[in-house]
């Protein structure tokens, strides 16, 4: 998902991103969505630089019901808040709105809105949200600097690796030394997919 975005890393006070999850607040579980080549192109021109039905069919199944967390520029290129989930939006921009979304001046205060939201998948029976397992995750879906700012904060990975040599103009580094796979998935290119592509899902060490 994305490609870059700028945006204001401070948040309203002198918090960190976690500090939630160290205050023993409830938080949601967080989790990285992401298709990249091997050596890290993620973007092209403020798009996605491949067709890859078979993928974005898991992203809409997976991510239903959660919150989405994105900068300005990757819900641009989207142009809408995606149906069946709540959407927080990282801008600088103090006078950017959009109908539909929550709005967040850095990444710290974009995972305590995710947090605070109760969004559409989320149990509501009466025992309430205090469980986490009875909240949908926080899913951080781009572009590359939201994507560096919360890595250190999510608990997993969700990796599509394109498997092509392909030319962009906006990368991401990642230490995969720092998480453990627990499921890898490998397709062929065909009718649904330009190319051909592993899903891995990891866990952090």
């Amino acid at each position: 998902m994305g490609a870059n975005e700028a945006f204001d890393v401070r948040a309203d006070d002198d918090s960190e991103p976690g500090d939630a999850s160290k205050s023993g607040q409830a938080v949601r579980r967080r989790i990285v969505v992401v298709a990249a080549t091997p050596d890290g192109v993620i973007g092209s021109g403020g798009d996605l630089p491949w067709r890859l039905r078979r993928d974005l069919q898991r992203f809409k199944r997976t991510t239903m019901g959660g919150v989405l967390v994105m900068g300005r520029k990757t819900f641009d290129s989207i142009g809408r808040p995606l149906p069946g989930r709540q959407t927080v939006v990282i801008t600088a921009q103090s006078d950017w709105s959009a109908a539909g979304v929550v709005v967040a001046p850095g990444p710290s205060e974009a995972l305590r809105q995710a947090d605070q939201l109760i969004a559409p998948g989320d149990s509501k029976d009466a025992s309430g949200l205090e469980d986490d397992q009875r909240r949908c995750p926080v899913f951080v879906v781009g572009g590359a600097t939201i994507y560096q700012a919360l890595l250190p904060e999510c608990d997993e990975l969700w990796l599509t690796t394109v498997l092509s040599r392909i030319s962009g103009d906006v990368h991401l580094s990642m230490d995969r030394s720092r998480w453990r796979a627990v499921e890898t998935v490998r397709y062929p290119a065909g009718a649904a997919d330009q190319m051909p592509t592993e899903f891995h899902r990891l866990v952090r060490r």
